[in-house]
């Protein structure tokens, strides 16, 4: 059973108690307390094979949506995944006075399309002259990318209040970066009652800013207040990953001046406005990336389209390595794995290295891999959280710290399992399918947020799946 959410023009899948029109209360899902939690059960023993299409990338539709608030008028961005964390961005702007209205993207590629709904939707933001400045921790905790919102609006009116974000328990994401950076823009920024209130009431001026690490929620914060304020700003050790490219090329034809996007380097000139555009989002490489490693580990065949190939550069040659057969073209990629898979190991590192987000699927690959694979984890300190989900199913896995040695099984055992965040909940379902039996994940609002229409994929790709309902757990309190 599944509720909505009903926004004009669009209605988005939600899982019981995700989130209500006009707030967001008790029995949340994504809340320890929640017990009407979906599952999804997947057969074991299972191989993909076929072609998925991918729509536009999560991390970068979100942070999209946030810079349309530079420019009052109408901004369309299209190709946006239609995923939970979209319509929770959606209200988020809209409490800030935006209109925001969902369209079907024009044309519609039948690759998209799934019983008649397509995976994709343009979305159309109307950003008034003055649009508010204060987003509401109801929403915020939902979505840690809802943070992305202090830049633009702090550079627009000279002050921002929102709450802290939430977001994936994978570890800690402080915002420090994204606070000094502004601080040097001119900002006087402060904490109270669980928000972060900026100001900068002459407005913010250029600065050179030199990041402690490569973090893309800080670098697109940045670049987003320095392309309004007065002066040149350089950002070092910025964030390369395309995501950060596609919201430089949307500011750019906004009216903005950025150069060296893709690289460590970012120069802004800021200048007086920008104005509305219309951008299509660029392709979702952790999903396509999702499906590359589930066609390795089930010894599938799966073609990728929708996506640049280049972006999945490492982990695609990691796939090589573990015996995969790769082949690559425009915005498509095929992976066949015929035999079992070699165990290699991974190392993940800022973009252009192997994607974090990509670490669980790793740990699967390296679960049912001939030999031991050491996964060394370097951006997220909790994303091993989920290794002893993984070990239900009878993955032999010991973590240390950032490490984790994985000796790889024929087979897997189909068992209940809890997804942790969005690619922990992917990762085990993908996992499933090379379990003997009937292997349960739980929790699967998370992958709500990040996967549109996960199981109707594994059904195109010859799963055999079944979504529920998790039986209402005990009421245990004394």
């Amino acid at each position: 059973m599944t509720h909505s959410l009903r926004i004009p023009d669009l209605t988005i899948p939600v899982r019981p108690g995700a989130l209500r029109p006009g707030g967001v209360g008790p029995g949340d899902a994504g809340d320890p307390a929640v017990n009407d939690v979906d599952v999804i059960r997947v057969r074991g023993d299972a191989r993909l094979a076929g072609t998925v299409h991918v729509v536009g990338a999560k991390n970068s539709a979100l942070k999209l949506m946030a810079a349309a608030l530079l420019a009052p008028g109408r901004s369309v961005i299209t190709n946006v995944p239609r995923i939970t964390d979209i319509a929770i961005m959606g209200e988020v702007l809209r409490r800030l006075g935006c209109g925001i209205r969902f369209d079907a993207d024009d044309p519609v590629d039948p690759m998209v399309v799934h019983g008649g709904v397509a995976r994709s939707r343009s979305v159309v933001i109307d950003v008034p002259e003055q649009p508010g400045t204060e987003a509401d921790y109801d929403l915020v905790r939902r979505l840690r990318a809802s943070i992305c919102v202090l830049g633009p609006l702090l550079a627009r009116l000279g002050y921002v209040r929102v709450a802290h974000p939430g977001g994936d328990a994978i570890g800690s994401r402080g915002l420090d970066m994204h606070i000094s950076g502004l601080t040097r823009m001119g900002a006087e920024i402060s904490g109270e009652h669980g928000f972060v209130i900026a100001s900068a009431p002459h407005g913010l001026h250029g600065a050179e800013i030199m990041l402690d690490f490569p973090s893309v929620g800080a670098t697109e914060n940045l670049v987003m207040a320095a392309v309004l304020a007065r002066g040149a700003s350089v950002i070092d050790n910025a964030a390369r990953e395309p995501e950060i490219v596609d919201i430089c090329t949307m500011l750019n034809q906004m009216g903005a001046r950025i150069s060296g996007a893709g690289t460590s380097t970012l120069h802004i000139e800021g200048v007086p406005g920008l104005r509305p555009v219309r951008h299509a989002t660029v392709g979702d490489r952790i999903v396509a990336g999702t499906w590359a490693f589930g066609a390795a580990m089930t010894r599938g065949d799966v073609t990728v389209t929708g996506v640049e190939p280049g972006f999945l550069e490492v982990a695609l040659d990691k796939l090589v390595s573990a015996g995969g057969l790769v082949e690559t073209r425009g915005d498509a990629f095929r992976v066949r794995m015929d035999d079992r898979p070699k165990a290699v190991d991974v190392v993940t590192l800022p973009y252009p290295g192997f994607a974090t987000d990509l670490l669980p699927m790793a740990i699967g690959l390296a679960a049912v891999s001939d030999g031991a694979s050491l996964i060394t984890e370097n951006i997220f300190d909790g994303r091993f959280m989920f290794a002893n989900e993984m070990m239900r199913l009878g993955a032999d896995i010991k973590t240390d710290g950032h490490h984790a040695v994985v000796r790889g099984r024929e087979r897997l055992s189909g068992a209940p399992v809890r997804a942790t965040d969005i690619r922990a909940g992917a990762g085990l379902i993908i996992a499933g399918l090379c379990a003997e039996g009937v292997t349960e994940v739980s929790h699967v609002h998370h992958v709500d947020r990040g996967y549109p229409d996960f199981a109707a994929d594994l059904r195109a790709l010859g799963v055999e799946v079944e979504p529920g309902t998790a039986p209402e757990e005990p009421d245990l309190t004394i």
